[in-house]
């Protein structure tokens, strides 16, 4: 189906538009076996996983998450 689909983005809020985000995310995830893999996505996940297992990384908290962005952005 290759029919267009437009969307009055500019006239659009930012809550409206992140609910049409939300909306394809969750259909796309109710059919994930047919959305394709992008490969360096594919194999940057591998990397992470042999990274947790040989202790080279970690799981952090969503506190020590934000904290961190906050350092990073000099936000509050």
């Amino acid at each position: 189906m290759n029919a267009e689909l437009v969307l009055p983005l500019e006239s659009m809020t930012i809550a409206e538009k992140m609910d049409v985000i939300d909306r394809i995310m969750n259909d796309l995830s109710r059919n994930s076996s047919a959305v394709p893999v992008i490969e360096w996505h594919g194999e940057m996940l591998k990397q992470r996983l042999e990274n947790l297992k040989n202790g080279t990384d970690r799981f952090i908290t969503l506190d020590e998450a934000e904290a961190r962005i906050r350092e990073k952005t000099g936000r509050k």
